[in-house]
């Protein structure tokens, strides 16, 4: 899912005062308190499906007596849009954040701290979940959604090279593509030079920093042995791969590719499957699922959690009824629905058993669980990935090969003057 990034300053310079203005005195109001009143809450496009929302307004009506007013925003535009509002004397309730954005809108006073509520209703998330709504060690969101990436393979393709196990090390992987190369005629996988989420992935796997604090203040740590060691995992990922090096994931739609039915397979997000068949109906039928592998079978590969968190406006005047919202929302009924209806990834381990039935949730759950990240959660990161993003400049560099250090001492003055724009 795109997402434009903010710059954190501007949020910052228009929202210091906000989080004095709200009304939230712990009441704790019962059912049917709030009768008659209404809640606004901001969701991306895309973001609510059907029956998640048809059952959160039900629930959240029967137990409180006043309505929510769910109002869809589109993604082009949305960080001016939703900096302004959250500025404003009457705005959005709940609103939907980015899960790597969080930290931005904290840091400026925007949100209301959840902390009470996040210990009522989400004691089992997984950490690697809801460490991205919080910020300076406090909870100013709650997760509400995350997914990560899977192969996504085309099975007819693996029968034609006679691989009959999918793999479950990351070296049985490579194997695999270099037989799907030698024994058919299909690309064993398209992976453009600059899928820069699925590197993210893989920096989390080996344990890399990509920022480091130096004299008080975030500096890149492009430089990091461990950042190279995952550029040399992504080097070999690109060997079995005619994708562009210059380009990444969605220049083309690296779905549509795999719906030509000449590729075995792309790193994926579940929600691209349907991208593939939109192209052609006939390869639905081929497409199949598995989580990530690592090093060693047992441990997935590490993977980019992105997704979205909720979070209360701190001038908001329905605090209370914003979290009784919250409790609705997050419930692991309507949780579960999420993961059932969409996909996504399970945030604890009761709602794995949601994801069953649903073959891109089932081979993405292992590796959210046990091997999950983000993006440096800091506001400075923001600007980092404005385009053009100069770690993807890195990577390809180093594909076209440049050593790991160099390429990363050629953007790292651009990274740091990114990162000093706070």
């Amino acid at each position: 899912m795109k997402r434009g990034l903010i710059a954190a300053t501007a949020v910052a310079g228009m929202l210091m005062s906000v989080a004095a203005c709200g009304s939230s005195d712990g009441s704790g109001i019962g059912a049917d308190g709030f009768k008659g009143q209404k809640l606004t809450v901001w969701v991306m496009s895309g973001s609510n499906p059907s029956q998640w929302t048809a059952q959160v307004s039900k629930e959240f009506e029967q137990k409180t007596g006043a309505t929510v007013d769910f109002k869809v925003q589109q993604w082009d535009g949305i960080q001016q849009k939703l900096t302004t509002a959250l500025s404003e004397d009457s705005p959005p309730d709940v609103v939907e954040i980015g899960n790597t954005q969080t930290a931005a809108y904290a840091k400026a006073g925007a949100l209301l701290d959840l902390g009470d509520l996040k210990k009522q209703i989400g004691a089992d998330w997984s950490d690697s979940f809801n460490k991205a709504a919080m910020a300076d060690g406090k909870q100013y969101a709650l997760p509400w959604y995350a997914g990560n990436r899977v192969v996504m393979y085309n099975k007819k393709i693996w029968a034609k090279a006679g691989i009959k196990d999918l793999p479950t090390t990351r070296t049985e992987l490579f194997k695999a593509f270099d037989t799907i190369k030698k024994k058919t005629d299909a690309e064993p996988l398209y992976l453009p030079g600059q899928n820069w989420y699925f590197f993210d992935g893989l920096t989390i796997g080996t344990g890399a920093d990509l920022v480091k604090k130096s004299g008080g203040k975030w500096v890149s740590n492009l430089a990091d042995p461990k950042v190279a060691k995952a550029m040399d995992i992504y080097k070999t990922y690109q060997s079995f791969s005619d994708a562009p090096k210059n380009k990444d994931e969605a220049t083309p739609q690296q779905a549509e590719v795999f719906a030509k039915g000449k590729t075995g397979a792309i790193i994926a997000m579940g929600y691209e499957a349907a991208t593939a068949v939109k192209a052609n109906p006939d390869i639905k039928q081929d497409i199949g699922f598995f989580t990530l592998p690592g090093e060693t079978a047992g441990k997935p590969e590490g993977v980019f959690l992105g997704g979205s968190n909720f979070a209360v406006a701190g001038g908001s005047t329905e605090q209370d009824l914003a979290k009784e919202f919250l409790k609705v929302a997050l419930s692991k009924k309507n949780d579960a629905q999420m993961v059932k209806e969409v996909g996504w990834s399970p945030k604890s381990a009761d709602l794995a058993s949601a994801a069953k039935g649903n073959p891109a949730a089932e081979a993405a759950a292992p590796a959210a669980a046990k091997s999950g990240g983000t993006t440096p959660l800091i506001p400075e990161w923001a600007a980092v990935e404005n385009v053009p993003n100069p770690i993807k400049n890195y990577m390809t560099a180093v594909l076209n090969g440049q050593t790991a250090d160099d390429a990363a001492k050629a953007v790292e003055p651009e990274i740091n003057k990114r990162l000093a724009q706070q």
